[in-house]
C-alpha cells in the first residue's frame, strides 16, 4: 500500500495557492503604485521641458512668427521621452505640431489600465499680459512616449514576479520541511509499522508512541488505537474466521465475494486491481488444491492473489497487486499455459488436454462498483471468450483486449531485438551556444527497424520496464556507452558522454557493482561518463537514491537530471533535490519549444537551478530565436536539431570530434 499524495504536498499546495493569490494582489497594487510614481516623474520632466522653451515660444506666437514657432518645436525632437509636441490655440485648434517618428505599438489593455499616454498642457502668455487676469495666447501640449512606460511596466512586473515567486518557493520549502518533521514523519512511521505487521499479530498489536507527541493529536490517535485493540481482544473471535471453508480447501463463492467487497469498500484508497474468472473444460478432477492442474495454476500466481472455486469447473482470482492490464494479460496467459499442459488420466495411459476461457475485469477506483457487479462483468467476459473459441482471453472491455494483444506483440519484438543485438547508440552533441564549441554529447538508444533504419518507439522505455527487461537493457546501454568512451580515450577524444538511466535500473541492488565493474574494465576517466536520470522516473526510495548517487559521485561519475519540471517537482521533491548530488539540470524540450513567445516555465526552472547553484542545459533547441533568447538569459549550453540530430558514432566523430 503506497501513499498517492503526501500530506505535505496537500498542505503545501494549499499554502502555495494562497501565497500565489496574495502575491498576485500585492504585485498588482505595487505595480500601480510604481506606475503612478513613474507617471509623476514623466509629468515633471515634461513640465521642465515645457518651461525651457516657454518664453521664446510665447514670443514667437505673439509675433505670429510661424517659422520661428515651428523651429522651436523642432528643437524638442531629440528629447527621447517625447512622442508629441503641439501648439494649440485657446479655441482648441492645433496651430503647429512637430513630426516625431511613429512610436512602437502598445497593447490596448496597458493604455486603458494605466491611463496612458501621459500628457501636459502649459499656457503661453505674452510678456505684457496682465498678472491679475492673464489670458493665454496658446497652449503648449507635450505627450510622453507610451512605449517607454510599457517597457517599464513589463520590466517591473517580470522582476517582481521572479523575486516574489522565488521567495515564496523558498518559504514554502522551509514550511514543508517543518511540517514534514512535525506531522508527516511520525505519521509515516506509524503507517510503516502497521504495514509491516504480520497478519498473526494484528489482533494484539500496540502502536509505539512517537517521541515528543505525548500531548498532541498524534499521541491521542495512538492511544485511541491501542485502546481499541485492547477492546478487540475481548471479542470471542473474528467474524470472518467463522465463515465456512469450501471442502476443496479453496475459498467458496460467498467468501470470495465478501473479500472482494472488503477490498472495494476499503476506507483507504487502493491502487487498481484485476478480477479474473477462469473456466476449465475437460477438468476430470474434483478441484481440490492437491489436484495437479490446480496446484500447477497456483504455482504461477504472484503474492497477494486470492483464488476461489465457484463451481466444479469455474474459478475466480483476485489479483490484488496487479494494477496494469498488460500485467493481468501476462498472468492470464501463464494460467492458460498451465491449463493447456497435458494431464494424466486415471482411466488409463491416455493424456487429457484441458482447454479454458478467461474473462478479466479491471478496477481503477474511478467509478463505484459492487462485488456482485464485478463478478457479473467478469463472467460476461469469460462467456464471451468461451464463444470465441478454445483458450481465449478477453477483457470486459473488448477494445482493451486488442490493445493488450498489440502490447504483447511489441514485447516479443523487443525480446527478439535483444537476442539479435539490434540495439545501438546514436550520439547528439551538446553545444556551447555562444562559441559554437562541442562541450559534450548524449547517447540515445536506437533499435534496428524492419526496413534497416534505426529508430525507437515513444513508449519503448515504459514497455521495457513493464516486461522486466529494462535492467538487462540498461546494462547493455551502459556497456555500449563505456565502449564508446574507451575508444575515444584511446584516440584522444575527451568529450564527456551522457547515458540515460531508468528509475527501475537505478533501484536494482546490483546496479552499482555492475557499473563499477564496467568503469574498471574499460578504464573510463573520472567525470567523462555522465549518468542522466529522468526526473519522471519512478524513484520511490529517495533516501536510497541519495546514498546511491553519492556513491556514483565518489566513483567519478557526473549526474544529470533530465526532463526537469515534468515529474515530481513539487515542494517536497525540490526540498529533497537540494540534498541530491546533481551536477546538471536539463530544461525539458517542451519548455524550450515555446520560446521566445512563452518564457515563464524556462524562467522558473532557470531560477530554481541558479538558486541551487546547478548548471543548466537546454534540450530541443531548434531555432535561432530560441538560441538567442537562451543566451540572453545566460543559459549557454544546449542541444537540439538546430545544431545536429542524433548521429551514428561514425558520423558524429567525422563531424564533431577532433582528437587532441
Amino acid at each position: 500500500m503506497r501513499v498517492r499524495r503526501s500530506l505535505t504536498i496537500k498542505q503545501m499546495a494549499a499554502v502555495s495557492g494562497i501565497a500565489a493569490f496574495t502575491i498576485c494582489i500585492f504585485i498588482v497594487i505595487q505595480l500601480f503604485h510604481f506606475v503612478q510614481q513613474r507617471r509623476d516623474d514623466y509629468a515633471q520632466q515634461l513640465e521642465n521641458i515645457a518651461h525651457s522653451v516657454r518664453e521664446p515660444l510665447s514670443q514667437a506666437v505673439l509675433d505670429v512668427d510661424l517659422e520661428e514657432t515651428q523651429d522651436i518645436l523642432n528643437t524638442l525632437q531629440p528629447v527621447g521621452i517625447l512622442s508629441r509636441a503641439d501648439v494649440v490655440m485657446p479655441n482648441q485648434i492645433a496651430a503647429l505640431h512637430t513630426h516625431f517618428p511613429p512610436g512602437r505599438p502598445v497593447p490596448q489593455w496597458v493604455i486603458r489600465g494605466f491611463n496612458l499616454p501621459v500628457t501636459i498642457s502649459v499656457p503661453l502668455y505674452s510678456a505684457a499680459a496682465s498678472p491679475k487676469a492673464p489670458k493665454p495666447l496658446a497652449f503648449l501640449v507635450l505627450q510622453a512616449d507610451s512605449y517607454r512606460m510599457y517597457q517599464f511596466i513589463v520590466s517591473a512586473l517580470s522582476t517582481m514576479l521572479t523575486t516574489y515567486l522565488l521567495l515564496a518557493l523558498i518559504l514554502t520549502i522551509s514550511l514543508s520541511w517543518v511540517i514534514n518533521r512535525l506531522i508527516v514523519k511520525p505519521l509515516r512511521t506509524i503507517a510503516s509499522e502497521l504495514e509491516s505487521l504480520p497478519e498473526s499479530d494484528v489482533p494484539y498489536h500496540q502502536l509505539t508512541l512517537p517521541e515528543r507527541h505525548e500531548d498532541d493529536e498524534i499521541g491521542m490517535l495512538v492511544r485511541s488505537y491501542n485502546r481499541n485493540q485492547q477492546q478487540r481482544e475481548k471479542l470471542p473471535q473474528n467474524s470472518e474466521s467463522a465463515l465456512p471453508r469450501s471442502e476443496t480447501g479453496l475459498n467458496n463463492e460467498e467468501q470470495f465475494v465478501q473479500r472482494l467487497q472488503q477490498r472495494l469498500s476499503s476506507a483507504e484508497p487502493e491502487k487498481g486491481f484485476h478480477l479474473l474468472l477462469i473456466g476449465i473444460e475437460s477438468l476430470r478432477d474434483d478441484g481440490h488444491v492437491d489436484c495437479p492442474l490446480i496446484s500447477s495454476i497456483m504455482e504461477v500466481l504472484p503474492e497477494h492473489c486470492l483464488m476461489a472455486r465457484l463451481s466444479y469447473n469455474e474459478f475466480a482470482l483476485l489479483a490484488g497487486d496487479i494494477a496494469r492490464p498488460f500485467m493481468a494479460m501476462r498472468l492470464a496467459r501463464q494460467i492458460m499455459e498451465r491449463i493447456n499442459a497435458p494431464q494424466e488420466s486415471h482411466a488409463g495411459n491416455m493424456s487429457l488436454h484441458p482447454t479454458g476461457s478467461i474473462g478479466i475485469v479491471q478496477h481503477t477506483d474511478e467509478y463505484p462498483v459492487s462485488a456482485q457487479q464485478m463478478m457479473s462483468n467478469a463472467r460476461a467476459a469469460r462467456l464471451s471468450a468461451y464463444q470465441l473459441g478454445k483458450n481465449q482471453i478477453l477483457f470486459f472491455e473488448p477494445e482493451l483486449t486488442e490493445k493488450i494483444q498489440k502490447r504483447l506483440l511489441q514485447e516479443n519484438e523487443i525480446l527478439h531485438a535483444m537476442e539479435q543485438n539490434d540495439f545501438t547508440l546514436f550520439i547528439q552533441p551538446q553545444m556551447n551556444m555562444k562559441t559554437g564549441a562541442v562541450v559534450g554529447a548524449e547517447a540515445l538508444l536506437r533499435r534496428k527497424m524492419a526496413d534497416g533504419s534505426y529508430g525507437l518507439e515513444s513508449d519503448f522505455i515504459v514497455l521495457a520496464e513493464e516486461i522486466g527487461v529494462m535492467s538487462l537493457l540498461g546494462y547493455k546501454i551502459l556497456e555500449l556507452g563505456c565502449q564508446i568512451l574507451a575508444d575515444w580515450q584511446q584516440r584522444g577524444i575527451t568529450l564527456p558522454l551522457s547515458v540515460n538511466l531508468s528509475g527501475v535500473q537505478v533501484q536494482q541492488r546490483n546496479f552499482l557493482p555492475e557499473l563499477r565493474s564496467l568503469l574498471s574494465r574499460y578504464k573510463i576517466n573520472p567525470g567523462q561518463l555522465v549518468l542522466e536520470i529522468t526526473e519522471t522516473a519512478r524513484i520511490e526510495d529517495l533516501d536510497r537514491a541519495l546514498v546511491l548517487l553519492s556513491e556514483l559521485r565518489a566513483a567519478g561519475v557526473s549526474i544529470e537530471l533530465d526532463d526537469f519540471g515534468l515529474g515530481y517537482s513539487g515542494l517536497e521533491y525540490l526540498n529533497r533535490l537540494r540534498s541530491l548530488p546533481i551536477d546538471v539540470i536539463k530544461i525539458d524540450r517542451s519548455f524550450v519549444s515555446v520560446l521566445p513567445e512563452d518564457e515563464v516555465m524556462v524562467n522558473i526552472v532557470a531560477s530554481i537551478g541558479r538558486a541551487m547553484n546547478i548548471q543548466l542545459v537546454a534540450e530541443g533547441v531548434e531555432t535561432e530565436e530560441q538560441r538567442l533568447w537562451l543566451l540572453n538569459e545566460n543559459i549557454h549550453l544546449g542541444q537540439g536539431y538546430l545544431f545536429s540530430p542524433p548521429l551514428s558514432k561514425k558520423e558524429f566523430e567525422r563531424k564533431f570530434c577532433q582528437p587532441s
